[in-house]
């Protein structure tokens, strides 16, 4: 190499690496003064509380279900308390550590969240995900909260009761210093980062107000604080959009390597039945507008979980057949028929519980409320094992039933012989909508 060449080859690298420098300055201060990153909304525009409203530790619901009245003197007292409480100062929210706590004025579903927070001492505040209490905010050094867990550290989903509640390691910044926090959630899963460290790794988080429910889909966020002074700057959000979530759900659940793929995505090679049903459009199996039929697996399966992703068009029907015979006239009745239904579409109004999406057609109902809405993928988990069901719709557990037992006391008091069955075809059951499926894998159990 001579001594032009050599030069060139450095000033290159500079350049490069002056480029990078700059790029990486750009990332670290798109988070400054409230301007979002690429692909982020601000939900603070640092000015004043536009897109804010007030809220308590109280069930988002039944907030909603208040009658006219009731809800305009709530939202009245909350207006109150934050004129009261809250003052905004050089781009921050600023709290005197009282009630009320802010609350957006829109619901989310599955996000990323990214806040900058500062605590005085002897603080303690939250986040709350979807009305729910929360992500804790506290002083790791308060000796008086130490009993409650203080000194491990914020981040952390400090309600829980069955799943993890502190955080995997104190990243805490010295208080009165500013914290950056990023809080992904999809499902009932959640994930943060406090200052660079992860501190909770996909932890479920439970449900404060229904224990024995799974967390809502939709609500909204809170910052709440009480006990000192507590800032907030620089609070963005990004809804993840049902591709990616259902992508994620997958990693999180995880062990998709010992899954087998049985649909190829090009043509109906291991499948059976009413095949002139469905078409292979863009690796999908849809099924054909006013087509009834079922299309079952060549092979059989006994114990199985099964993941895969469906999209209903408004109003849509279809089911997933399990332990099916081949050939199947009635899989409700004949197998088992778990309901895939758009059960949010007006000309459903009646159905019975037995008929939400997710129900053991006839025999046992399902969780409702955590459909996404028609046109979007949804992410369904089935596990099938011995007499045990149990289901997951978009992360959410929305079934578990004995089969035994609700073949004994059938919901909709009729017989259900395929209940019985032990082994048999797994598969779709079209009733004239155009319902897609994709991504389907099933791991046999022993």
């Amino acid at each position: 190499m001579n001594a032009c060449t050599h030069f060139a080859v450095l000033h290159s690298a500079r350049c490069i690496a002056l480029a990078l420098a700059f790029c990486t300055a750009r990332v670290a201060t798109a988070q400054e003064n409230n301007q979002p990153p690429e692909g982020f909304t601000a939900l603070f525009n640092g000015r004043d509380f536009k897109d804010w409203s007030g809220a308590k530790t109280r069930d988002p619901r039944e907030i909603a279900a208040l009658p006219p009245k009731d809800r305009a003197a709530w939202d009245q007292q909350m207006r109150q308390g934050i004129a009261q409480h809250w003052r905004v100062a050089n781009g921050e929210l600023i709290s005197d550590g009282h009630d009320p706590y802010l609350a957006t004025t829109r619901d989310f579903a599955d996000f990323e969240l990214r806040v900058d927070w500062k605590i005085g001492p002897e603080g303690d505040s939250g986040i709350y995900l979807r009305g729910t209490p929360q992500v804790q905010i506290w002083d790791p050094s308060n000796e008086k909260a130490k009993q409650h867990g203080a000194d491990k550290g914020s981040g952390a989903l400090w309600n829980n009761k069955q799943h993890e509640r502190f955080p995997l390691v104190v990243a805490d910044n010295p208080v009165g210093q500013w914290n950056r926090m990023v809080i992904r959630m999809v499902g009932p899963y959640v994930l943060v980062r406090l200052n660079g460290k992860l501190v909770v790794n996909n932890v479920v988080m439970e449900n404060y107000y229904a224990p024995n429910e799974p967390i809502f889909r939709r609500g909204p966020i809170y910052l709440q604080t009480h006990g000192a002074e507590t800032r907030f700057r620089n609070v963005f959000l990004r809804e993840i959009p049902h591709d990616e979530a259902n992508r994620l759900l997958g990693e999180i659940k995880g062990d998709d390597a010992n899954f087998s793929t049985i649909f190829n995505g090009h043509d109906l090679a291991g499948w059976q039945g009413d095949t002139d049903s469905v078409e292979v459009i863009n690796r999908e199996l849809r099924f054909k507008e006013k087509h009834v039929g079922n299309v079952l697996t060549t092979e059989e399966y006994a114990n199985f979980i099964a993941r895969l992703e469906f999209k209903l068009p408004p109003g849509g029907n279809n089911g997933l057949a399990i332990r099916s015979p081949f050939p199947v006239k009635v899989p409700a009745f004949d197998a088992l028929e778990l309901q895939l239904l758009d059960d949010d579409h007006p000309k459903y109004a009646t159905l019975h519980p037995y008929q939400f999406c997710c129900s053991v057609y006839g025999l046992a109902p399902a969780r409702r409320g955590f459909l996404r809405p028609a046109g979007e993928w949804n992410f369904e988990q089935v596990r099938v094992d011995g007499d045990r069901i149990e289901i997951e719709l978009n992360g959410f557990p929305v079934l578990s039933a004995n089969l035994a037992e609700v073949r004994k006391n059938p919901a909709d008091e009729k017989k259900h012989p395929g209940a019985a069955n032990k082994s048999g075809h797994f598969g779709f059951c079209g009733h004239n909508d155009p319902v897609a499926f994709r991504n389907i894998r099933i791991r046999r159990l022993p």
